[in-house]
């Protein structure tokens, strides 16, 4: 079997405050145990090692919650036990999640002496009242700082968090956050648009957000500025400049495979000697994930099934706005094409694929019905 790139994940899952879009695994507590928690991931990261014996890995990223309230002394223990454990690539892309209202100056000059070499920052919007209305820690100013300060503390590789529809949000709004980011001339911008999900506090009051119509404009306009100021879009939410494309992400994307560590943290790992793959799980709680330390932090552990892989690979890989190579699918899922052969004619008679055989990729329209065309490969 051909080798499958690897990535780390780790996740540390505390932030300032929830907020009330977030459906992530995050948990406010302004002052996190940290030595405790890292203790606890290197402790983790010492029983998923069998699994991923002797692979390099390629990049790693810091999530959450808010990593950039970890210490970088904390942030450079952790990446000097993962040195320590596993061969990491001498140009792995090492990327931290940072909230504009936990930066400090020397903060980030720390996270860059650590080893970090790419900075992910949640701005989300430069507008004071849609921040208000997004219930973020930061206002404008600290989102305008916190670039500053990145820029000044060496990072050339910056990633900006954008989002759009947001409650009252007008399509000037939109284009104007978008504008004041590429100010900065960061390497990747991320875009979401805001979605409700369950369990979160919008769900349960929701917000009145923009209608269809008003989306799709902010949608394909943002999309038209962001082509016009030299950025490609690679997937359906991130753009950059030329060779600066998330290489964590992509990774994921191609159906590569990652190790995670940290509460709650997911794992998709592929055997290397039977080919099987597997997804992983860790206790999601903070708590009971530390308390698990002599024991085992793995809350499931799931092999898939082979009728699984393609909707598996194809939830990844059709994000992807350029698709990726045909044979890919048989590197990284062990299959043949032909598993696939008649969802992919069905798509492609409909105009949701191109008609290339060699590359899986959507075409606009299909890209426009993403979670139709990807559902053709249930199982």
């Amino acid at each position: 079997m051909e080798a499958i790139p690897l990535g780390l994940y780790i996740h540390l899952p505390w932030c300032v405050r929830k907020c009330p879009y977030c459906d992530f695994n995050s948990h406010a507590n302004e002052q996190p145990p940290e030595s405790a928690y890292v203790d606890a991931l290197i402790d983790d990261l010492d029983e998923s090692l069998p699994s991923v014996w002797g692979r390099p890995v390629q990049t790693i990223f810091f999530g959450g919650g808010t990593p950039s309230l970890f210490s970088p002394e904390a942030i450079e223990r952790i990446l000097s036990a993962v040195r320590a454990r596993l061969r990491l690539s001498p140009s792995a892309e090492i990327t931290l999640e940072a909230n504009p209202g936990t930066v400090e100056q020397d903060r980030f000059k720390g996270f860059r002496e650590a080893g970090i070499n790419r900075l992910s920052l949640g701005i989300q919007s430069f507008s004071d009242t849609m921040l208000g209305r997004l219930g973020r820690i930061h206002d404008a100013h600290e989102a305008l700082r916190a670039i500053e300060i990145a820029t000044t503390a060496g990072f050339d590789n910056i990633n900006l968090d954008l989002m759009f529809g947001l409650p009252g949000q007008s399509l000037a709004d939109a284009l104007e956050d978008l504008k004041q980011a590429m100010a900065f001339n960061p390497s990747h911008l991320s875009r979401y648009q805001l979605t409700i999900e369950p369990n979160t506090a919008f769900h349960h009051q929701p917000p009145q957000l923009p209608d269809d119509d008003r989306l799709w404009e902010m949608q394909q306009q943002g999309g038209e500025l962001l082509a016009q100021h030299g950025y490609t879009q690679y997937e359906v939410s991130a753009w950059s400049r030329p060779g600066m494309q998330c290489q964590h992400n992509r990774n994921y994307w191609e159906f590569g495979d990652y190790l995670g560590i940290g509460a709650g943290a997911h794992g998709k790992i592929t055997d290397q000697g039977s080919g099987e793959i597997s997804r992983i799980r860790k206790h999601r709680r903070p708590e009971d994930f530390m308390a698990r330390r002599g024991g085992s932090y793995i809350s499931s552990l799931e092999t898939l099934q082979p009728a699984d892989l393609p909707f598996e690979f194809m939830l990844n890989a059709l994000r992807l706005t350029q698709g990726v190579a045909a044979e890919l699918f048989t590197q990284r899922t062990g299959l043949g094409i032909e598993a696939i052969t008649a969802s992919l004619n069905e798509l492609r008679t409909a105009g949701l694929l191109t008609d290339s055989t060699s590359q899986l990729v959507a075409t606009s329209r299909g890209q426009q019905f993403l979670n139709n065309v990807i559902s053709q490969f249930l199982p």
